[in-house]
């Protein structure tokens, strides 16, 4: 079950060489990554997401997202090259449940070799989209790319160029799913993420937080060569028991890792946590409602 190559993130690697990199993947799978499940839930509704549906889901991490997706019936696969962590949590989630027959495993990424893998089990892949090609199995009707786009600074074209490896593993007219940040006055983790922005000024480059812009997921689809069809906005409050909880939370996303680099992490933790002052409710909890989008493009 566990990965045979570690790949890191480049933004990971370059800025954080002192992460504790297993922490960061719990911390995303146990604080911040269901913050983003109002936004998973909006795009199967509409898509009708279910046992007809074969979905590859790009950046999937620790694979809240596939879990919901493989609960209505759809036969998922996801596929990531960042964190070695947090695809050990994405197949203690899906492959511990799957059911595997004498002689099967559930997908080639799981680990056995030489053995005959059932067609609907998830499959965890660590690496590139190549890697998650099935010659045997129908192709996508599905892409995802549920990570927030816009909101670091080279995000756009790292996608761009993620999608353009992806899409001619999917089905003519197959959905492809991407989200990004909503308006940055419609969402009150703004402010906080201006702290990133603020501790790395000297040093702005490849990885370092902007604010999102109205056609971000427009110009990556166009970029990638998808036709816009249809989009969204859903409601993603960031809700959190303390304040320390969400300092742990939002560092997790890994958008202040160049503030880090640049400071180090006690002063990234002080000013978030100033800064998150006006969202703590008077019982210590902290609240921030956000509005998140996506956008839906077909592939020609």
């Amino acid at each position: 079950m566990t990965p045979t190559l570690v790949r890191q993130h480049p933004s990971h690697a370059r800025t954080t060489p002192h992460v504790d990199l297993r922490a960061r993947a719990r911390d995303w799978s146990e604080i911040q990554e269901r913050m983003l499940v109002p936004l998973y839930e909006a795009v199967y509704e509409r898509l009708d997401v279910g046992g007809d549906t074969r979905m590859l889901g790009l950046g999937c991490g620790s694979g809240l997202a596939l879990l919901m997706a493989a609960s209505r019936g759809a036969t998922v696969t996801g596929v990531d090259s960042r964190s070695p962590d947090l695809l050990a949590l994405a197949r203690r989630r899906l492959l511990s449940g799957a059911a595997e027959e004498p002689g099967t495993t559930a997908g080639p990424a799981a680990g056995a070799v030489g053995t005959r893998a059932r067609a609907d089990a998830p499959r965890i892949v660590e690496g590139s989209p190549e890697d998650a090609a099935d010659p045997t199995a129908p192709a996508f009707t599905l892409v995802t790319a549920f990570e927030p786009t816009g909101c670091r600074a080279g995000d756009a074209e790292e996608l761009g160029e993620l999608l353009a490896r992806a899409t001619p593993l999917a089905a003519r007219g197959a959905a492809v799913v991407l989200a990004g940040w909503g308006p940055p006055e419609r969402c009150a983790t703004t402010s906080v993420l201006r702290v990133a922005a603020k501790l790395t000024d000297p040093m702005r480059g490849p990885g370092g937080w902007r604010p999102a812009l109205r056609d971000d997921l427009e110009e990556v689809a166009q970029r990638a060569g998808l036709r816009p069809d249809g989009s969204g906005r859903v409601a993603c409050p960031f809700g959190y028991a303390d304040p320390g909880s969400a300092v742990r939370g939002l560092l997790s996303t890994g958008l202040f890792d160049a503030a880090v680099a640049a400071t180090d992490r006690e002063q990234v933790d002080k000013e978030l946590t100033e800064a998150l002052h006006p969202h703590q409710r008077p019982d210590g909890t902290v609240w921030m409602p956000n509005v998140f989008r996506y956008l839906i493009a077909r592939v020609p």
